[in-house]
């Protein structure tokens, strides 16, 4: 199989100190692909951490998975830099979210012949709702527990398929990890249930809570649509502020990612909080409060459900 790496590394041979769009965020030394025997494992590749986690949890010991992207590096419209991509050296398979978000990927992996999966594959997209991307695919699917489902699944049937010994137990891995998923947007439903029905809104800084607010009856609003987009313009704090006021919103949050100056002066002028930190496009690294999918969602969902109830 032609390395992933050869063709990678051509490609953005003028790019070799790029960094994304948050800047070299989280120093990775985690050792690379290159420099380890993956033995009879299956190496996958995966754009970000969400998913390299999923694709590590499905695998069990049969795969050595890495990521491009690191904790704490916002994943639209990254650049890739020759470090990063040799973490997916002799990568067997690659895992890309779709819906637009790691298109960046695919001009990379183009005349490889390297398998590549997308975990959104048969998502009804949700539009994004404002800005230059109006009407594109709200990428974000994977925030929704039950879209989470999905992306597991695709994982552990092209695991499979790449694997045919390892079937029995990608396929059996598969289906624990979504009953634990399902419990979990169980509670998460039971918990908004006792959110009072005029404090059931959502307001972020990215609109990338799209999927979880449309599973669990939360109204969503934001300053930003997409992080790729300008953050924190004038009219999109203002229009925000006039919302939260009028509504009398409580707490308002915003992601790891960002900065999250344009949301304090909300808060500010409202009377509302920013009331805690959540994660969306990164986990966090390993002795941080979100270092699995499960710990992300679960976090997430603890800190909306008991702000909009405080």
């Amino acid at each position: 199989m032609t390395a992933i790496v050869v063709t990678l590394a051509t490609a953005i041979v003028t790019a070799a100190c790029t960094t994304g769009l948050t800047g070299a965020a989280a120093v990775d030394d985690r050792p690379r692909f290159a420099d380890q025997e993956a033995g009879d494992r299956v190496v996958v590749a995966t754009t970000f951490t969400i998913l390299a986690d999923m694709a590590r949890r499905v695998g069990g010991d049969r795969v050595r998975v890495e990521s491009v992207t690191t904790p704490g590096a916002d994943v639209h419209q990254y650049e890739p830099s020759v470090d990063d991509l040799k973490r997916v050296e002799g990568a067997d398979l690659v895992v890309s979210n779709g819906l637009g978000m790691d298109d960046w990927l695919l001009r990379f992996i183009d005349g490889t012949d390297a398998r590549h999966v997308v975990t959104s594959e048969g998502v009804d997209p949700l539009p994004v709702r404002s800005g230059n991307y109006t009407g594109r695919p709200n990428p974000h699917a994977w925030m929704s527990p039950d879209e989470g489902t999905r992306y597991i699944r695709t994982i552990a049937l092209a695991l499979a398929d790449l694997d045919p010994d390892g079937a029995d137990e990608y396929l059996d891995r598969a289906e624990t990890y979504v009953a634990e998923l399902d419990d979990l947007a169980s509670r998460a439903r039971a918990a908004v249930a006792e959110v009072p029905e005029e404090r059931r809104v959502l307001v972020t800084c990215e609109g990338a809570f799209s999927y979880l607010a449309r599973d669990l009856g939360l109204e969503e609003l934001y300053l930003w649509p997409v992080n790729s987009e300008s953050q924190g313009l004038p009219r999109q704090v203002t229009a925000l502020i006039d919302e939260v006021r009028d509504r009398e919103i409580p707490a308002v949050f915003c992601e790891s990612t960002v900065s999250d100056a344009a949301m304090q002066q909300v808060a500010s002028e409202t009377g509302s909080r920013v009331a805690g930190l959540l994660y969306v496009d990164s986990l966090s690294a390993p002795s941080g409060p979100v270092p699995t999918y499960l710990d992300l969602l679960d976090h997430d969902l603890e800190i909306i459900t008991r702000e909009l109830t405080s």
